[in-house]
């Protein structure tokens, strides 16, 4: 089978990989570079469980081929904390009990990360568009809202 080397920047760290044609981005991070946070879900772009940040903005890495992130900076929820602390949204979706099974929101915290670096003073409605295309089954996804208005309170205390 035809391979191709392919170089990404992930979580700020350089990643040199070798993919086949058809692997997707969400293949790539969990199998290659064991980077589990991107949850596989559906494989078709309708739930956002595997929802990453390339190049600043919100993408299914389940729907990604990797060839098209050749050269491209991605983040994971892996890469949000620094120094062992963790981002305001994270800290933010912890503190508001936005965290239930744990399954759908590392896509979810990847959505309004992305949502937040365009825009830090969201409206009500803004928000819920940012959660438009990711799915909770656990009820978790009825605090995100709170989490992320939280979060941007946070954000403004510690920039």
């Amino acid at each position: 089978m035809y391979k191709k080397q392919i170089r990404l920047i992930v979580n700020g760290r350089e990643e040199i990989v070798e993919v086949n044609p058809y692997d997707s981005l969400l293949k790539v991070l969990r199998e290659y570079l064991g980077l589990t946070g991107p949850k596989r879900g559906c494989d078709y772009g309708g739930c956002g469980n595997c929802t990453v940040v390339v190049n600043g903005k919100a993408v299914y890495s389940c729907m990604y081929p990797a060839m098209k992130a050749d050269g491209k900076e991605i983040t994971t929820v892996e890469g949000l904390s620094k120094g062992g602390k963790l981002h305001p949204i994270q800290r933010a979706f912890i503190d508001a009990n936005a965290v239930q099974c744990g399954y759908c929101i590392p896509g979810a915290i990847m959505s309004i990360y992305a949502y937040t670096l365009k825009n830090q003073n969201p409206t009500d409605e803004e928000i819920n568009e940012a959660f438009s295309g990711n799915l909770c089954r656990c009820s978790a996804g009825y605090y995100w809202p709170k989490a992320t208005k939280l979060a941007l309170k946070y954000m403004k205390e510690n920039p």
